[in-house]
């Protein structure tokens, strides 16, 4: 492809983006296919000449556009928002064109140097904590692809301090206990699973009504694996839950830890973002007291996947657990301690240029938009539980104090399950499944960039019309 036909072909490229997430509402907001359908209607083989670029994007909407389920749909009300916007997506553009590796700060200073401004911005917009600015005497922060990579990155600057270092050198973890409750994210487990700790060493601390922790049982079980001759090092506090979006009390729980010795990693991934809005500030309560945190602009902030912000109080730990020096990554900057090599803050060596993105999203107004956005949300969801609460074939099974709510039919579980199935069939909205001790909840997740009142609206209706002719 020469420049001017990537000129031409890339004009025609933003203007397909352009128009599909204009016109995202044609869809069925989950793909109708079956498993398979999409690669047999692809060719078995590779192509054995050039084909037009014409011919690629005509296969994108008659071959892959089937196959998508559209998470910028203004109806889609599963599983977690997955926004993008404009912005986002050009400051995606220019990492690609760049084609940078940001492993190290030599290797392209900028990578580094915006990376590290946009976390303090983000620490700044958020009303983060001071001991997670970059700028602070031992904390900072770094962008981390998911909240499951800063999940077990931040086990492993655990393990690390709970050892003094010496994990590094025996790898044994026989002796080391975790602590969350049921209700966290699936990446507890695998995270615990990766660095070596097993399943059989995390302690599920029974939650309350609110699906929250209990403070007094993490104490009673930290004090049992102490008696048991066990070591208690990580603990995590969920603010924001996946499944109810619960809310975990980090400020009792950081208060044993400290107390214990047990790294505190609470885990924002969603609702950390709300606090762009001062009124829902209190969702970093007791984050003072936390050794980790992490929260995700891709998801309800508009800056497309993946960006997740991870801070720690003690990077000494971090780079403890992590950092890895050959000669061939050796360089003056860093070892003066001038400089900032972010592959010691994650797992792979390998980083994209994710800030771009970030700070694309930021200067064209973003911050501002997703605060809008945020409060068009939470006041939808509101108003979507005044109207369960008076159609008595429904419960609300969760609090709901921001932009997820939980509902059922009192019939039961079976016909909650076929609500869920029968409304996401119809294609006209997708909502997600859970289970909340033991009963069966249908997830309305409202979070998407273009959903408003009509949407959320029409979501409910669909609801109730389902339920009256089951």
């Amino acid at each position: 492809m020469t420049p001017d036909e990537f000129r031409t072909n890339g004009y025609a490229l933003i203007d397909w983006i352009a128009e599909y997430i204009e016109g995202v509402e044609q869809f069925p907001v989950a793909s109708q296919v079956k498993p398979g359908d999409i690669r047999a209607s692809l060719p078995a083989h590779p192509p054995a000449a050039a084909e037009p670029f014409s011919a690629m994007l005509k296969d994108l909407d008659e071959l892959v556009m089937p196959g998508i389920t559209h998470w910028q749909h203004p109806s889609f009300f599963a599983y977690f928002p997955g926004n993008s916007s404009y912005p986002a997506i050009l400051g995606e553009l220019a990492t690609a064109g760049l084609g940078v590796q940001g492993m190290s700060w030599v290797t392209s200073p900028a990578c580094t140097e915006v990376e590290t401004l946009m976390i303090d911005w983000m620490q700044e917009l958020l009303g983060l904590p001071a001991k997670f600015r970059s700028t602070s005497a031992t904390g900072g922060g770094v962008i981390q692809g998911s909240a499951s990579e800063a999940t077990l990155t931040s086990i492993l600057a655990a393990r690390w301090r709970i050892t003094d270092g010496a994990i590094n050198v025996t790898g044994d973890t026989t002796k080391l206990v975790a602590y969350a409750t049921s209700q966290a994210h699936s990446s507890i487990e695998k995270g615990l699973r990766l660095a070596g700790i097993g399943t059989a060493h995390l302690r599920i601390v029974p939650h309350d009504e609110t699906f929250a922790m209990r403070p007094d049982d993490l104490a009673r079980m930290v004090a049992a694996d102490r008696a048991a001759g066990l070591t208690p090092f990580w603990v995590c506090a969920t603010a924001g839950t996946t499944s109810s979006l619960a809310f975990d009390p980090v400020a009792l729980i950081g208060a044993i830890a400290q107390r214990e010795n047990l790294w505190l990693h609470v885990d924002a991934a969603m609702s950390g973002i709300a606090a762009l809005a001062p009124e829902y500030r209190w969702v970093n309560d007791g984050l003072e007291l936390a050794d980790s945190y992490c929260t995700n602009p891709h998801k309800w902030m508009g800056v497309n996947f993946d960006c997740d912000l991870f801070y720690v109080a003690d990077r000494g730990a971090l780079l403890g657990a992590l950092s890895i020096l050959p000669e061939y990554l050796r360089s003056a900057a860093a070892e003066s301690g001038a400089a900032i090599d972010y592959r010691d803050w994650q797992i792979p060596l390998g980083r994209r240029f994710r800030a771009l993105k970030l700070w694309f999203t930021i200067r064209a107004g973003g911050a501002g938009d997703a605060i809008a956005m945020i409060r068009r949300h939470v006041e939808l969801t509101q108003e979507l539980a005044s109207w369960v609460a008076v159609d008595d074939r429904f419960e609300i099974v969760a609090p709901h104090p921001l932009n997820l709510l939980c509902v059922r039919l009192v019939a039961g579980d079976s016909a909650t399950d076929a609500l869920i199935a029968a409304a996401n069939d119809s294609g006209k909205a997708l909502f997600t499944r859970t289970v909340l001790d033991g009963k069966v909840a249908c997830r309305l997740s409202v979070g998407g960039r273009a959903t408003e009142a009509t949407h959320v609206r029409a979501a409910w209706d669909l609801l109730q019309s389902l339920a009256s002719e089951g």
